[in-house]
């Protein structure tokens, strides 16, 4: 049984739902708006980015001063450091060639799906084909492997 607060998955669809609204007003779930911000076309999507790094900056570095547990969830406000290795530079490499033969990143995909690019599925299919190998590749060598089992 979940200890989290009631509202908790109602407010994460509510934030869902703005979230996709904000990338089909802003035509960032458009895949041709993400190609001309690869080739340098359009620095659009590089405010939008900016922006929303700022708003989160903020939000992390004023919330854990506000308050010391998060409203919903109870968790307290602390920093989660991942190493940095060679699973990372394969997987945001792998991640940045989808991203630039799909023009659409995962979250803008099922945005761009929502405002009727339906074409976007042979991009959602790659991403969970591609999630589903990798979730297969990783089980099988931590079965090989005991010792290179972590918890993420």
């Amino acid at each position: 049984m979940s200890d989290r607060h009631p509202l908790f998955k109602p407010l994460i669809f509510v934030g869902g739902l703005i979230f996709g609204f904000g990338l089909g007003f802003s035509h960032m779930a458009r895949p041709e708006v993400v190609l001309q911000f690869l080739t340098f076309d359009d620095l659009g999507l590089l405010f939008v980015m900016f922006g929303a790094a700022v708003v989160s900056g903020i939000a992390f570095a004023l919330m854990p001063r506000i308050r010391d547990r998060a409203p919903l969830t109870g968790d307290r406000y602390e920093r989660r450091l991942k190493p940095f290795d060679r699973n990372v530079l394969i997987g945001g490499g792998i991640f940045g060639v989808g991203w630039g033969l799909s023009g659409i990143c995962p979250g803008a995909a099922y945005a761009s799906l929502g405002v009727g690019n339906v074409t976007i599925l042979w991009a959602l299919a790659g991403m969970f084909v591609g999630a589903y190998l990798q979730g297969w590749w990783r089980s099988r060598s931590d079965d090989l492997d005991p010792a290179a089992a972590s918890a993420d």
